[in-house]
């Protein structure tokens, strides 16, 4: 079974995330960056999902989270909810 440690940001422009990914790569902090524009719930805690299994995201996200980089800013990716930016902490499979 396949399973991630991931954290994102969700927004509803396209716009906003680009500024955010921006100032997250000049260095802002992830954690205080989700809480202030995230939309999604994982806001209050730093945009932190957890564990999370393969097929447990959307198509879109699930996909990136189990073929992408580890430790590096994606997005913005474009779901039905909005914009992500998200990391990769790690993946294991057991």
């Amino acid at each position: 079974m396949k399973t991630a440690i991931v954290r994102h940001i969700l927004v509803k422009e396209h716009t906003l995330a680009e500024q955010l990914k921006q100032k997250l790569l000049a260095g802002a902090d992830f954690h205080k960056t989700a809480q202030q524009h995230s939309i999604c719930p994982s806001a209050q805690r730093g945009g932190e999902l957890g564990e999370v299994k393969k097929g447990q995201l959307v198509a879109v996200i699930d996909k990136l989270v189990f073929s992408a980089e580890e430790r590096v800013l994606h997005g913005p990716i474009k779901s039905k909810f909005g914009f992500h930016l998200l990391e990769i902490k790690f993946r294991m499979e057991f």
